[in-house]
């Protein structure tokens, strides 16, 4: 029996993004702002979230996805303090939107002001995926370089706000803040920027305003 080709006419990319556009305005009219947090891995996406959920707490109600190739010791580190789900990849490189749509269907029945994705540490493949997000926020920490916005252009490209994280390694590191900031707004012009410690609350009080003030602008434009 000779092989025979079956022709598939159907624009999985495509399909994905409208899924993602279809979530992203039904959590708008929610009042829940989304943020796809990206990095490389051990940049403190964690550690940001853990200090982010400890400002917020009793002021706004947050939930997190939790994007790994392995393990759930991030949702661990996370649980204690927000309502949290674990999204293993099982060796995936980024998260997809059936994966985050299954997540939050797993989370408590409750309209949530934050929904923060953690993506796995990679930035190259996140960010060519549409996770339903409202804001896009790349993380560099001090201690990786701070060539990396010229060297993974589309990721920054793609990102609303630029986090350097792990300031208090700034005097034992060779990193540049200004060079970091220089090169990402060459990348994308307008980009924001922050500089946070999330161990020691540096800038973590920033970051929540500029959270607060982001979701302010969509649900006013939502309403």
């Amino acid at each position: 029996m000779s092989p025979q080709t079956i022709r598939v006419n159907r624009d999985i990319q495509k399909e994905q993004k409208e899924r993602a556009a279809n979530l992203r305005e039904h959590l708008s009219r929610q009042g829940t702002l989304v943020i796809n947090l990206v990095s490389s891995p051990g940049a403190g996406k964690t550690a940001l979230l853990e200090a982010t959920a400890k400002h917020l707490r009793g002021k706004h109600r947050i939930a997190v996805l939790v994007g790994d190739l392995a393990t759930d010791r991030d949702a661990q580190r996370l649980e204690p303090f927000v309502p949290v789900r674990q999204l293993t990849t099982g060796g995936a490189c980024h998260l997809e939107i059936d994966l985050v749509q299954r997540g939050l269907d797993q989370l408590p029945n409750e309209q949530y002001d934050f929904l923060f994705i953690e993506n796995v540490g990679n930035l190259v493949c996140p960010a060519s995926h549409d996770l339903a997000e409202h804001v896009r926020v790349v993380l560099l920490s001090t201690t990786e370089g701070d060539d990396k916005p010229a060297k993974y252009p589309k990721m920054f490209r793609t990102s609303e706000l630029l986090i350097i994280t792990k300031s208090d390694l700034l005097p034992h590191v060779p990193f540049s803040i200004p060079n970091a900031i220089s090169d990402a707004k060459q990348v994308r012009d307008g980009i924001e920027t922050l500089t946070v410690g999330a161990l020691q609350g540096e800038g973590i009080a920033e970051w929540c305003e500029w959270l607060q003030n982001k979701r302010q602008e969509i649900v006013s434009t939502t309403a």
